[in-house]
């Protein structure tokens, strides 16, 4: 299996997704966020992060289209999307795992991932990152 097929599990929003470990840069402690005006809703703010300051984004709230928590969480994964560095606070980053992935079901109202993967868990659905990029730099909102 190639990388492409490499991902990492983290629990966010209470549920399971997978991020792709080609536009995963670093599992990080998210130290003091900054609120800046957005028209995303689950944008939380900005932070510096391995020298570089760049978008904190409640993944739970991203993926049910809602505004992030009262409760911060410390646990931040960088990724590469579409050419943005962001940070996406997640409640917990699992392991790393390897699986075939598979398409979507066709009943899946899930446009926000790229296939699932069979893990322990059960089918995961695995976020398709180039897409959540573009999407956050055009600066586009689902509705």
């Amino acid at each position: 299996m190639s990388d492409r097929n490499a991902f990492l599990l983290v629990r966010a929003g209470g549920r399971m997704v997978g991020l792709p470990l080609e536009h995963l840069i670093a599992v990080a402690e998210i130290g003091e966020v900054h609120a800046v005006p957005s028209p995303e809703p689950a944008m939380r703010g900005v932070a510096r992060l391995r020298a570089e300051t760049m978008p904190v984004l409640h993944l739970g709230a991203l993926l049910s289209g809602t505004g992030f928590p009262a409760d911060r969480g410390q646990t931040g994964v960088v990724v590469e999307a579409d050419g943005l560095h962001l940070c996406l606070e997640v409640d917990e980053a699992d392991v790393v795992s390897r699986a075939a992935i598979m398409p979507l079901p066709p009943d899946a109202s899930l446009p926000w991932a790229r296939g699932v993967a069979r893990t322990a868990e059960g089918l995961v659905p695995l976020l398709d990152l180039t897409a959540l990029g573009a999407r956050l730099a055009g600066g586009e909102r689902d509705s």
